[in-house]
């Protein structure tokens, strides 16, 4: 949807998720790109515009620093077969996910924050973001979102757990996409977990590829098992969107 190709999705991803972590501009490769965040946090990620298993074997023995991590934009069964010793599947496996901006606005949205909560939009060095706060002022829900050209990438769409089930999610969805839109974006595209996957395909988001991870370990540790879990928690796998 929106795009021709999964390759055209994953470019424009790329470009608005690096804006949104705050990194540099992608680095291209013939295979995709290398993206850098950081600092604080110094993070490399490979993120492939097209997986197969020749592609997936030549960049994965290719990189032997300790925690660069690889996103791949096919089933995780798929990917674990292909990746090199010394590589793991990191996370939990997500989806690609995109939508037309009118159309993944929520109509049944109340007007208003439920009692007692408050909404707080901003934008800074192109990132808007959106946080809802309790009447005790702790975070209840937040997300952002990046514009480049025509795409919006959504990012870092969480409600906690203890305010779920009141609508924030779609507030927070929904605050977004309206203010990308006012910046002339038209298409959405988010990184979701299988967790936040049903609040999207409610709001108007359709899945477009599936997204796997692995991460390089520090020595050859070999394959692990699509669905177990690598010993290095990765972030971006929690939530309801993720990288």
């Amino acid at each position: 949807m929106h795009f021709t190709t999964t390759s055209e999705a994953v470019r424009a991803w790329v470009h608005g998720w690096a804006l949104s972590r705050g990194a540099a501009e992608p680095d291209p490769a013939p295979w995709g790109f290398t993206v850098t965040t950081g600092p604080p946090r110094h993070a490399v990620s490979h993120v492939l515009t097209t997986a197969d298993a020749a592609t997936v074997r030549e960049v994965t023995a290719g990189t032997t620093s300790p925690g660069v991590r690889l996103k791949a934009f096919v089933r995780a069964e798929a990917l674990a077969p292909w990746i090199a010793p010394g590589w793991s599947l990191s996370g939990e496996p997500g989806h690609l996910m995109s939508a037309p901006l009118h159309s993944a606005r929520t109509p049944a949205l109340p007007p208003l924050l439920p009692d007692g909560y408050r909404l707080r939009t901003w934008t800074r060095d192109g990132v808007t973001h959106a946080r809802v706060c309790a009447a005790d002022g702790t975070q209840a829900a937040r997300g952002q979102t990046a514009v480049t050209g025509a795409t919006a990438v959504v990012d870092k769409v969480e409600t906690h757990l203890a305010h779920r089930r009141r609508g924030l999610g779609r507030l927070i969805m929904r605050t977004l996409t309206d203010a990308a839109a006012e910046q002339g974006a038209t298409v959405g595209l988010l990184a979701s977990s299988a967790e936040g996957r049903a609040l999207y395909e409610a709001t108007g988001w359709r899945v477009t590829a599936p997204l796997a991870n692995a991460l390089r370990g520090p020595g050859p540790a070999g394959h692990r098992r699509p669905g177990s879990r690598a010993g290095t928690h990765d972030p971006a796998a929690s939530g309801q969107a993720y990288s």
